[in-house]
C-alpha cells in the first residue's frame, strides 16, 4: 500500500456500527468455521494449524469467562461451556497430530453460533415491539 491509499483509507469516512457482545462472538465462531472448512477442502496444514490455534483462544476466552463467579449464566451452563472448552482443547491436539478430523469442532461452533443467532434475532425482536 502506498501512501497515497494510506491517506485515503486514514481519511475516509468511517461507519460505526454498535456490535453487542453476542454479536461478536456469533462472528468470531463464525470466522472461525469457515477457516476449519476452508483449511480442510484445501488440505493446507497451515491454515488448519492457525484457525485451530484462533479456535483454542476463542474456548479459552469463553472459559475464562464463565470461570468468573460473576458471570451472570446459570451455573449449568457455565460448566458445560468450561466442558466443551476441555473438550475443544483436547480434541485440536488429535486434530494437529492427525488421530482426528475437525468435525467434530465445526459441529460444536455451528451448535454455538445456531444458539447466538437465535438470541440475536430474540433480541432484534424485542427491541422492535418496544
Amino acid at each position: 500500500m502506498n501512501a497515497i491509499d494510506q491517506a485515503r483509507k486514514a481519511y475516509a469516512p468511517t461507519q460505526t456500527h454498535l456490535r453487542t457482545s453476542k454479536s461478536i462472538e456469533y462472528q468470531a465462531f463464525s470466522d472461525i468455521i469457515g477457516r476449519l472448512k476452508d483449511a480442510t477442502e484445501k488440505d493446507s496444514f497451515r491454515d488448519l494449524v492457525d484457525a485451530l490455534h484462533d479456535n483454542r483462544t476463542l474456548w479459552t476466552i469463553l472459559a475464562a469467562d464463565v470461570a468468573d463467579p460473576d458471570n451472570g449464566l446459570p451455573q449449568q451452563l457455565r460448566a458445560q461451556i468450561f466442558y466443551l472448552y476441555e473438550f475443544t482443547n483436547l480434541h485440536s491436539s488429535k486434530v494437529l497430530r492427525g488421530d482426528a478430523g475437525v468435525e467434530a469442532l465445526i459441529d460444536i461452533n455451528t451448535a454455538i453460533l445456531r444458539g447466538l443467532g437465535t438470541s440475536i434475532q430474540g433480541r432484534a425482536k424485542a427491541q422492535e415491539i418496544n
